[in-house]
C-alpha cells in the first residue's frame, strides 16, 4: 500500500512539476515565516537572483523600500487566512531595477505557507505614469490658457470702450463727407457687437470655473444676423453670399458665445480660403434628423484634401493653406465649443470644390 501511495505521489510530481517550472507566471511558495520555500524560474528571471540567494534571504529584502509596510499589512491579514487579490507592490532586481507585480495570494494554513502566482505589470504602470504625467500637464496648460483668455478679454475691454467713445463724438461732429456719415454707424456697431463679445467671454471663463455654460433657446437666424453685421466689410470686399434656410429648425438650446464663436470662425475661414477666380458662396441651413438638430454649412472654397488632413482638422494650430493670416485656432475653437456641450462636428472637403460641415447638437 506504501508502495502504491510513493508512485502516485511521484506521477503527481511530474504532472505539476512542468507546470510550476515552465509557467510564464511568477509561482512561488513562502513559509509564514516570511521566506520563500520555492520559486520556479520566471522568478528568478525577473529579479536577477538565482533560487539559492531568493531562498536565503526575507521575502522583505527583495521589496521596495516604500512598499515594505503596505505589504507587510496585507501579509498580515493573509496569515490570518484572507486570501490576497490583485495585490501591487514593487520589487527590486539584483541590477537595481524597480518592478511592479500583481499578486494572488491564498494561504494553507494547516501547512503554515502561502501559494502564491503574480505577473509583470511594469509595462503597465510605465504607461500610467506617462498617461497621468501627460493629464497634470494638460491640466497645466489649461489653467494657463483660461488665465490668457481671461486678461487678454479683461485688458481689450479697455481700448473697446474708449473705441465706442470716439464713434460717439464721430458722430456727434460737423462731418461732412457722405461716405463717412454712412460708415460711422456700421464702424459703432461692429464695435458694440466687439464690446458684447468680450462681455460674453469674460462670462463664459467665470462659469467655467463652475464648469457650468449657460445654454438658452436661440434663434438661428437672429444669431447668425448678428455676426454677419460684425463682420459686414470683410463680407462685402470679398463680395460673399449667403444662402440661408433655416425653415427646418429655426430655433436651438445652445450657448449663445458659443454659437456666435462657430458662425464667426466658420464665415471667416470660407472667405478666407476663397477661390480667386470665383465668388464665395456660403450655405448654412438646418435640418431635423431623428429628433436632433443639425447645421450644416457649406462653401465653394479651396478646401483640402481630407486623405492627407483627416485627423488633423480640429487640431490646435493645424494650417492646411498657406496663408498670411491662418493661426490654426478658428476650427479648435468649433470643434471645442460644439463637443463641450455634448454635440459633434463631421466635415467633408474636396480641393477646389469646397468644405462642408454638419454639426449635430445635443438636445
Amino acid at each position: 500500500m506504501q508502495d502504491v501511495s510513493k508512485e502516485r505521489n511521484e506521477d503527481e510530481k511530474i504532472r505539476l512539476d512542468p507546470f510550476f517550472e515552465l509557467s510564464p507566471y511568477l509561482l512561488c511558495i513562502a513559509g509564514y515565516d516570511g521566506y520563500f520555500r520555492r520559486i520556479n524560474p520566471a522568478v528568478c528571471k525577473l529579479l536577477g537572483y538565482s533560487q539559492e540567494e531568493l531562498l536565503a534571504r526575507p521575502i522583505s529584502d527583495f521589496i521596495y523600500h516604500e512598499d515594505r509596510h503596505q505589504t507587510k499589512v496585507h501579509r498580515d491579514a493573509l496569515l490570518k487566512n484572507v486570501p490576497l487579490l490583485d495585490f501591487e507592490n514593487r520589487y527590486v532586481t539584483k541590477g537595481g531595477e524597480v518592478v511592479w507585480l500583481s499578486w494572488n495570494s491564498m494561504p494553507y494554513d494547516s501547512k503554515q505557507l502561502v501559494y502564491a502566482i503574480a505577473k509583470n505589470i511594469t509595462h503597465k504602470k510605465r504607461i500610467e505614469e506617462g498617461r497621468e504625467a501627460l493629464l497634470a500637464d494638460l491640466a497645466e496648460a489649461n489653467k494657463d490658457l483660461k488665465q490668457l483668455n481671461y486678461t487678454t478679454s479683461h485688458d481689450l475691454r479697455s481700448p473697446v470702450n474708449n473705441l465706442l467713445t470716439i464713434v460717439d463724438l464721430l458722430g456727434n461732429s460737423n462731418i461732412q463727407s457722405k461716405v463717412a456719415l454712412e460708415l460711422i454707424p456700421i464702424l459703432k456697431s461692429a464695435t458694440e457687437n466687439l464690446n458684447q463679445t468680450l462681455n460674453d467671454y469674460l462670462n463664459i471663463i467665470s462659469q467655467k470655473e463652475s464648469q457650468v455654460a449657460p445654454i438658452e433657446e436661440l434663434d438661428l437666424k437672429q444669431v447668425l444676423s448678428t455676426v454677419v453685421n460684425s463682420i459686414n466689410s470683410l463680407a462685402k470686399n470679398a463680395n460673399a453670399q449667403f444662402e440661408i434656410d433655416f425653415s427646418e429648425a429655426t430655433h436651438i438650446r445652445f450657448n449663445r458665445a458659443y454659437l456666435e464663436s462657430i458662425f464667426l470662425n466658420l464665415i471667416t475661414n470660407s472667405i478666407k480660403y476663397r477661390r480667386l477666380d470665383v465668388a464665395p458662396v456660403i450655405s448654412i441651413s438646418s435640418i431635423r434628423s431623428h429628433n436632433a438638430i443639425q447645421l450644416v454649412f457649406a462653401d465653394n472654397g479651396l478646401g483640402f484634401d481630407m486623405s492627407k488632413v483627416k485627423g488633423k482638422i480640429f487640431g490646435l494650430h493645424q494650417r492646411f493653406h498657406n496663408h498670411s493670416d491662418s493661426k490654426g485656432i478658428g476650427l479648435y475653437l468649433v470643434h471645442s465649443h460644439v463637443t463641450s456641450l455634448g454635440g459633434s462636428i463631421e466635415v467633408a472637403s474636396e480641393v477646389n470644390k469646397g468644405t462642408k460641415f454638419t454639426i449635430s447638437f445635443n438636445e
